[in-house]
This record gives C-alpha cells, structure tokens and sequence, in this order.
C-alpha cells in the first residue's frame, strides 16, 4: 500500500518520464503524422506519447523516483505493449484541463488518458474519438467535516474552488442554477492550485469527479478532517482520447481497451496468460492471436494482447492494485465490475 506521504510529495515534483524517456514539451518530428497516420508514427518513433494529468493518486501521478503510475498511466503502457511489445515506451506529458485538446488535436500526444469525461459536444464540435470508457465516475462535493455543510444548499453565499475548462465547471453552475443557490465559484487553471485555495480554506468546498476527490483527499494535511456529501451531480464516463479522422488509431487504442475488459471476463491475467498457450477455446485462441489474424488486420502483432495482459494485466488487476482493494483507497468496483458482475465493463466479442 503506498504511503501517503508519498503520494504527497508525487504532486509536487516536476515532469519526469517512465524508464528514462524525455518529457519536453516541446514538439518534435514524430509528433505529427505525415500522411501514414498515427499508428505508422508511433511505430517510427519507437515510443507512445501519452497525454496525462500526473496529479491525481490512483490515475496518474509522479513517484518520489519520478516513475509515472495509476490506472490511466496503465492504459497507456497498454496501448504501448500493443504496438511496440513494450509496456515502458511511453513519454508522459502532463496536461492541465485548459491545455490538453490543444495538445491532442495538434500531435504533441498521441492519446489521453487523462480523466476525461465523454460527452456529446466532445466527440462532435471539438473533434475528439472516445474509447471504451475505463472509470464510470460521478462528480462530487468536498467539505471539511466541521463545515455544518451537509447539501449543495448549504453554499448559499459561499465559495467553491472548481478547475476551469472542464465539465466539473459547468454542472457546477446548472445544478446552483437549478437549485437556485448564489454561491461564488473560485476557479483555477491547475489543479494543484484549486486543492491548494481549498485546503488553505479560501472555498468551502471542492468539487470534481469523486474518484479525484477521493484521491486528492489524501494528500491533504489532515485528510480525516475531509468529507465527500451525499451528492452526485452528474455523470463521468471517463477513458482514453484520440483525434477523429484517424480510424486505424482510434481502432488500436479502443480495441486495446476492450481487450483489458474481456481478458478480465476470460480469466486470463498476468499471472497465468501462458497457461492459454495451444488452449482449445477457440474464442481465446483468437483473442490471444493464436489463431486469425485479428491482430494483423489493425496493423498490429497478432499476439497484441497476449504481450498487453503479460506485461500490464487485465482491467481488474489494474483497477485493483490502482484504485481497489489492494490500494489505499478501496474503492468498490460497482458500476465498474464486468458486467456479469452487475457492471458496466462489457467488450464486443473478439472474432
């Protein structure tokens, strides 16, 4: 289980790159396509370009070695093993809410996965391609326990720190409207800074997605002295990001994902992936490419998702040793189990 002072520490150090990559900013030759598409650039360079948030415990943050960890830093090494066989080729950029689409939509990164939450406006006018969602998630309200505040009523005429530019902001303001609450929002750029002003007490409360909450809670001070209200104010599907009009991207970067859900629905993990070698299931046979040429057909190794569950896992261990019971935070699974467990964790089948 990681220490909390750990995870405190992560939020302050600066940019730094799993197994040694660069992680300027600035962009480079092999950030744009060319006329192959994104797949082909990837290939070329040799390393995946992940778009991050690096703040957030559990999803994406910087260790005190600065080695990049979370569920959304697993998605990336996923989609890294399915192209390039190995797990540890990705350059991490860390990206504020403001800053992020701008990021994808010109090639500095080849994918986010970076807590973002799929909506209509999104996929459509702004140009993005969703993949599988890999968190569903709700936003949330933090107070401090001896606060009195026990409903988003209670904030009448008082502050609340919120990120700019995202959909966090904007719930915000039309379930006050709806409710018809006059409250101050106090927005930030950064994260950092918004959980800062909070902690500082310049707002009451801190509203994200509650997984967030959850999770920057424990780098504050005191963390007990913090609350999440019985209150959800929206839905979050949140998962990894492509730019529209790149089909064989998007394709690798969905598929990847579905994989992390039906390998948990098969039963493959880690652990024992190469028991299945020369299995007579012939539905695994295809999944693990031992047969077909799924793989081949998306540009790919045909063993693409053997080589992403050796080297990362299936969705459950990563949800488990990130965000789950083998974790700090313990969080449930509910509404992100399989769905043969009343979830929502479903793959169309692989064949």
């Amino acid at each position: 289980m990681r220490k909390l002072g750990l995870l405190a520490a992560a939020l302050g150090l600066t940019l730094a790159a799993c197994g040694g990559a660069t992680t300027t900013t600035d962009g480079d030759e092999g950030a744009t396509s060319s006329g192959g598409g994104r797949l082909d650039v990837v290939k070329s360079r040799g390393q995946l370009i992940c778009g991050v948030d690096g703040g957030i415990p559990g999803f994406s943050f910087v260790d005190e070695s600065g080695t990049y960890m979370g569920l959304d830093v697993d998605v990336c090494k996923a989609v890294a093993a399915a192209v390039l066989g190995d797990a540890e080729a990705v350059e991490y950029r860390r990206l504020d809410s403001t800053e992020r689409f701008t990021a994808l939509s010109g090639g500095e990164v080849d994918v986010l996965s970076r807590n973002t939450t799929w909506t209509i406006s999104r996929d459509t006018s702004v140009g993005l391609e969703f993949a599988p969602t890999t968190f569903f998630d709700g936003q949330g309200m933090l107070v401090k326990t001896d606060s009195g505040i026990t409903s988003l009523e209670d904030f009448a005429g008082k502050a609340i720190c919120v990120e700019t530019g995202t959909t966090t902001e904007l719930n915000l303001t039309d379930q006050m409207r709806q409710l018809t609450v006059d409250f101050e929002p106090v927005v930030f750029q950064d994260a950092d800074a918004a959980y800062a002003a909070y902690s500082e007490g310049r707002c009451e409360g801190m509203t994200s997605d509650k997984s967030q909450l959850v999770a920057r809670r424990s780098t504050l001070p005191n963390p007990d002295e913090h609350v999440l209200l019985e209150v959800t104010m929206s839905k979050e599907p949140l998962g990894p990001v492509t730019t529209n009009n790149d089909s064989a991207w998007f394709d690798v970067v969905k598929w990847t994902t579905y994989g992390l859900i039906q390998a948990e629905e098969f039963g493959i993990t880690a652990d024992n992936v190469a028991t299945f070698e020369g299995t007579d299931n012939p539905d695994i046979a295809r999944f693990l490419g031992q047969e077909g040429t799924l793989g081949t057909d998306m540009g790919l190794p045909n063993d693409f998702m053997a080589q992403v569950i050796a080297q990362v896992g299936n969705y459950g261990e990563i949800y488990e040793r990130n965000v789950g019971a083998d974790s700090e935070f313990a969080l449930e699974r509910g509404q992100n189990a399989l769905w043969t467990e009343g979830g929502l964790m479903y793959s169309p089948p692989f064949r």
